[in-house]
């Protein structure tokens, strides 16, 4: 089934007018349950309920409030609010083009593809092309159902996207977060971190390599349900260990890592892995430890 266009509008920049249509670009696939009464399966509704007058009340009855001060609002009807928006428009007004790596993610709120609206697939192609060629992203304000937004436009994938931003306002200071700048670095941890990615690293993103593996088993589980078995557990849950020494941790990840390898380490990884050993002497103790292995007897007595 083809995507079901969920709005439509123009990208404007200097004497140019693209029209677009905006397509949802990835929604939530997230498993979510209703409240049940065990008692009789039924599902549970809720009520609105004032606590001052002890009153159940209707939902048309309401009125909006903000909260200025401790348990002090003032009000505001949809009429008063419905005023104060800003006026809808179809235009999305690009005011800059800026470097794609000079905006930082966290800006970041939700995604749409945006597509050729009737007319405009050659100034489309042309704008995408040239984002492309100049390797820009566009930024602009866009006013939709009456509450403006800071938008993103970038070429990708050979056409045009539009992320919804965050304001400047609306991120919250890093700054104020303890970043464990006080910690002492002991020396070759920096060295081993550096190796530890480079045995994680790939050379692309592959988001088809990861999926989620909970809503996977809660749905199995739900079909379990439905087919009137026994729900079992499907998945143990593995069991981690408290790190104490990142020196030790990053050795045991390495170790891993090679060990994981087909059995086999490279020479340059096990010479690495010797010169991390600092008792030479375990290897001899665990030789002499271990039992001699038994000959095994073949029919016709030969060996």
């Amino acid at each position: 089934m083809p995507p079901h266009s969920i709005g439509s509008g123009n990208i404007s920049f200097g004497l140019v007018s693209i029209p677009v249509k905006m397509f949802t670009a990835a929604s939530s696939e997230s498993v979510s349950f209703n409240q049940i009464h065990p008692k009789c399966g039924g599902r549970i509704k809720q009520q609105l309920l004032c606590p001052t007058c002890n009153e159940v009340v209707e939902r048309s009855s309401l009125v909006k409030g903000y909260e200025f001060a401790k348990d002090q609002y003032v009000q505001f009807t949809e009429d008063e609010l419905k005023a104060l928006e800003g006026e809808t428009s179809r235009m999305i007004d690009i005011a800059e083009f800026v470097p794609l790596a000079q905006v930082d993610p966290i800006y970041f709120e939700k995604t749409y593809y945006l597509g050729p609206d009737k007319g405009g697939e050659k100034a489309y192609r042309l704008l995408s092309d040239a984002m492309t060629k100049t390797e820009r992203v566009a930024l602009a304000k866009f006013c939709m159902r009456g509450k403006e937004s800071l938008v993103l436009i970038r070429s990708a994938q050979k056409g045009l996207m539009l992320h919804f931003m965050y304001f400047a306002d609306e991120v919250r200071d890093f700054g104020e977060v303890d970043k464990g700048d006080d910690a002492k670095i002991k020396p070759g941890e920096m060295d081993l971190a550096n190796r530890l990615i480079d045995e994680l690293s790939k050379d692309s993103f592959r988001p088809d390599a990861y999926a989620d593996e909970y809503r996977t088993r809660v749905l199995a589980a739900v079909e379990q349900k439905v087919e009137g078995r026994e729900v079992t557990s499907l998945a143990p849950q593995a069991q981690r260990t408290q790190v104490i020494d990142l020196m030790e941790a990053l050795k045991q990840s390495l170790g891993t890592r090679t060990s994981g390898a087909g059995g086999k380490a490279s020479a340059g990884s096990a010479r690495g892995a010797d010169a991390l050993e600092k008792k030479p002497a375990a290897k001899a103790r665990r030789e002499k430890a271990e039992p001699a292995p038994r000959e095994k007897k073949v029919q016709g007595g030969r060996r």
